[in-house]
């Protein structure tokens, strides 16, 4: 899976005052994405605050941002729940022209143990019709899914790829040194992007990307070509907006900071809330300084 080895943006999804979905303002953060170096888009994930779309929202919302690429990036789109029999189904109903992965984050709230997310995985895998990216990040599901459930995994046909989000290194360098070659390591956490492709990582699905595309694609593209130079450097100037964005919820740190470019409004939908005003005036002084 070529193509998802480098950089990918989860995307944002921008929102009129009143709530409802500012296409316009989508287009233009796929164009800037594309000019600024980004490898591949991820549609309606966790960040595109999927959880409060509506079906046909989401239908819109694909359909926008197909246009908007117009196949130039390769597109993966996120699909995951804590119903394995509705998600499945979902999943083998779901046009998936267009695409060229499935990235699906662990059940949530139920708090499976480990035989019960690898018996998930295992029927989402089996549903897909296209190659499926694994999604670790307990700080949203509420469990971890451990080294040995991924690896097991890894050996599923199926399955090309995890992206890695639970900030612990000793798990995630345990899949580093154990994985099949061909199968990938994605950073799900921007900070800590730089340390996990030292470790042979294959790139980030990100949100600081959204900002600022050429200095952390950049990054990104220096790690692969073995200029870790250029690439620390990089990961330096980036580090403090990488952790600054996070702080108050996402993605309503990233949209502050794409409101200060020009780019979309700051709207996010509830149950999320806009950043405090102290960070949101730091987020935009940052913003400044690129």
């Amino acid at each position: 899976m070529k193509e998802l080895i480098g950089t990918g943006t989860a995307l944002i999804t921008p929102f009129h005052s009143d709530g409802m979905v500012d296409f316009e303002a989508l287009g233009r953060i796929v164009e800037q994405q594309i000019q600024g170096g980004t490898d591949y888009l991820v549609v309606l994930g966790t960040t595109g605050e999927s959880a409060t779309l509506s079906s046909s929202e989401k239908s819109d919302v694909i359909a926008c941002i197909k246009e908007a690429n117009g196949g130039r990036l390769p597109l993966v789109l996120g699909m995951g729940g804590n119903n394995t029999a509705a998600l499945t189904d979902s999943i083998s109903q779901q046009d998936i022209s267009g695409f060229t992965a499935l990235l699906s984050v662990s059940p949530y709230y139920n708090k499976p143990n480990q035989e019960g997310i690898l018996r998930h995985y295992t029927a989402v895998a089996n549903a897909s019709k296209l190659p499926v990216i694994l999604y670790n990040v307990p700080g949203r599901t509420g469990a971890s899914v451990s080294a040995a459930v991924q690896l097991k995994m890894a050996e599923h046909p199926n399955v090309v790829a995890t992206k890695e989000a639970s900030g612990n290194m000793d798990l995630i360098m345990n899949i580093l040194r154990d994985k099949p070659d061909e199968f990938l390591v994605i950073s799900g956490d921007d900070a800590l992007t730089f340390p996990m492709m030292a470790l042979g990582a294959s790139g980030v699905i990100s949100v600081v990307n959204h900002a600022i595309p050429q200095i952390y694609s950049g990054m990104v593209r220096a790690a692969l070509n073995g200029d870790w130079t250029q690439a620390r450097e990089l990961h330096y100037q980036s580090l403090a907006l990488s952790n600054a964005i996070f702080e108050d919820g996402s993605p309503g740190g990233i949209k502050t900071v794409l409101n200060e470019l020009g780019l979309c409004g700051t709207t996010v939908r509830p149950p999320l809330y806009d950043v405090n005003p102290a960070l949101d005036q730091r987020l935009r002084q940052m913003a400044q300084q690129f």
